[in-house]
């Protein structure tokens, strides 16, 4: 069938749109799905041997191709709905540069090439739908809200988020979150937070944490993840209300060799990555013990002296310190109001064998000989 002259209007317009090499790898790799002649095939290869752009721009959409054929024939349908409302997107149209002058289709492509007008015209239909694809995988991608959240010492912030979910951060902590359209994700780089996310099936809630990745719908929990002091390098995750999935993730060298282990926890359960990414044992505990922080209240079960007050001290300037490394190893649990640091120093002459020695501006703590 010969195109008329609407035909190649159309086609003309559609291709001085498009960077010329993207445009010819999209019409090889179309050509190739239906096979070629000995002929057409030693002119591809005369193509991509005549420039390296030529051979990754061949590379791209065949890569673009493959995704194209993997979707499902909604999703096609989608696309070319869009397409034929917004024209070919802006990440393959080259919108804002300058565009070149070039010869008609007619002239340029279909004759030079050998390729009857039908297949012609099926071929950019399908670079068309590329060009689809690429915006649409584009769109995707970007995030429709970014938040980076930190607080000082001594400082909390509560949170609420375009979702509709909270966060409460803690003392020194800072959490980065990126929300996109079709999920929704969380760094926390360091401290501890309370996360209260909004239910949305269709976009799950992830936050990394150091070695750990929590996946929600909607819940609330928490996750603690520190450089220093108290379980530094761990990731702590608790759970309030509802059901987490937490995944640790192995270090770079191991991920050949090991998958991450993976476990579901539910409201009053906890569980820690190491820095490996190797999940602990789950812990219960009462759900009012999760995040009780907020509370001011901070427990310590068989914890280092020199830990115990790095907590505190991650909250104020307690005015404590320890020189002797026996004395900084004692052990020591209870729980105790994280505001009252004197309260704290004053305490702990009666939970272990030390005294309390003011030494100009500070206060030591000593053991007893």
């Amino acid at each position: 069938m010969k195109p008329n002259d609407a035909d190649l209007r159309e086609l003309d317009g559609y291709v001085q749109t498009q960077d010329e090499v993207e445009l010819q790898a999209a019409l090889w790799v179309s050509r190739g799905k239906d096979g070629m002649d000995e002929a057409s095939a030693s002119r591809l290869q005369a193509w991509l041997a005549a420039d390296p752009a030529h051979v990754e721009a061949y590379r791209a959409m065949e890569e673009s191709s493959q995704r194209v054929s993997a979707l499902p024939e909604h999703a096609i349908e989608s696309i070319r709905t869009g397409l034929n409302r917004r024209g070919p997107p802006a990440a393959m149209a080259g919108a804002g540069t300058a565009r070149r002058s070039r010869p008609s289709l007619s002239a340029r492509l279909v004759p030079r090439l050998g390729w009857a007008w039908p297949w012609a015209a099926t071929a950019v239909a399908t670079v068309v739908l590329m060009a689809g694809w690429a915006g649409l995988e584009h769109w995707r991608s970007e995030p429709v809200f970014t938040g980076d959240y930190v607080t000082a010492r001594g400082q909390r912030l509560d949170v609420e988020l375009p979702d509709g979910s909270m966060l409460q951060l803690d003392t020194a902590t800072r959490v980065q979150v990126h929300l996109y359209r079709h999920r929704r994700d969380a760094k926390l780089l360091d401290g501890q937070a309370m996360f209260a996310v909004s239910a949305d099936p269709t976009r799950p809630f992830d936050v990394a944490a150091g070695a750990a990745r929590v996946t929600v719908v909607g819940t609330r929990f928490s996750v603690r993840y520190t450089h220093d002091g108290l379980d530094a390098g761990k990731a702590i995750v608790a759970v309030e209300s509802g059901q987490v999935r937490v995944t640790g993730v192995p270090r770079q060298e191991e991920r050949k060799t090991a998958a991450g282990d993976r476990v579901e926890l539910h409201a009053g359960q906890s569980v820690t990555a190491n820095e490996a990414g190797r999940l602990e044992a789950i812990v219960d505990l009462p759900v009012q013990a999760v995040g009780a922080w907020r509370a001011d209240r901070v427990t310590f079960g068989d914890t280092p002296l020199a830990l115990a007050l790095a907590e505190f001290e991650r909250y104020a300037d307690t005015g404590l310190v320890v020189r002797d490394p026996a004395v900084a190893d004692l052990r020591l649990g209870g729980s105790f109001d994280l505001r009252q640091a004197g309260a704290f120093a004053q305490a702990l002459p009666r939970l272990l064998p030390v005294r309390l020695e003011r030494r100009g501006g500070t206060t030591e703590i000593v053991g007893l000989r």
